[in-house]
């Protein structure tokens, strides 16, 4: 689990910054293009950026579903649960595992309509726009990232029907800190 745990953090971690670097190079190249330098606006136009917007919008795409399976295992997604956080322990409970099965369903059938439209585009000659990529590989982020947020439904609601806890996303955390740790002045922190 840890290597899925892992492998899913990496890459949003890569998509995001990738996409950071795809869109500062892109800005720096627009922004010297127009410099009323001839040679060095010659030669920046030539160099043709616009598949950066492009891939761009499709590296969001795949971070935003693995980054939304992310959510459902760290316990940072919004939740509306007033109501339900007042109910008896045991209403409680089931709700939450209610909640947890339909989350799972939900995301299960978007992951299947998903395997099902891009098994459709890949017999078709359909690319995209500027980088002519397939356009059923830039649609894989659906049913990849919705069953992946599934499975992470599941797990969680297998560890509360087990433990009776839900994860909980510490705000205040930062991964690789010891909390024992002392500052240079010797205090604790």
């Amino acid at each position: 689990m840890k290597f899925l745990d892992h492998l899913e953090e990496w890459l949003i971690a890569t998509l995001m910054g990738a996409a950071t670097i795809v869109v500062f190079i892109a800005v720096v190249h627009r922004y010297l293009s127009g410099l009323p330098i001839p040679w060095l606006q010659d030669e920046l136009i030539a160099i043709n950026m616009s598949w950066a917007q492009e891939l761009t919008i499709y590296m969001f795409v795949w971070m935003a579903k693995f980054g939304a399976a992310y959510g459902v295992r760290t316990g940072i997604h919004v939740g509306v649960d007033v109501i339900i956080n007042r109910m008896n322990t045991e209403w409680y409970r089931r709700f939450v595992v209610i909640g947890l099965f339909a989350g799972a369903l939900f995301t299960g059938i978007v992951g299947t309509l998903g395997a099902n439209f891009i098994y459709e585009l890949s017999h078709t000659s359909s690319v995209s726009e500027v980088m002519e990529l397939p356009m059923w590989m830039v649609y894989a982020a659906i049913p990849l990232g919705s069953y992946l947020m599934c499975f992470r439904f599941l797990q969680v609601a297998w560890s509360f029907i087990r433990t009776g806890e839900l994860p909980k996303h510490d705000h205040a955390h930062v991964e690789g800190l010891d909390p024992a740790a002392e500052d240079i002045s010797g205090a604790k922190v």
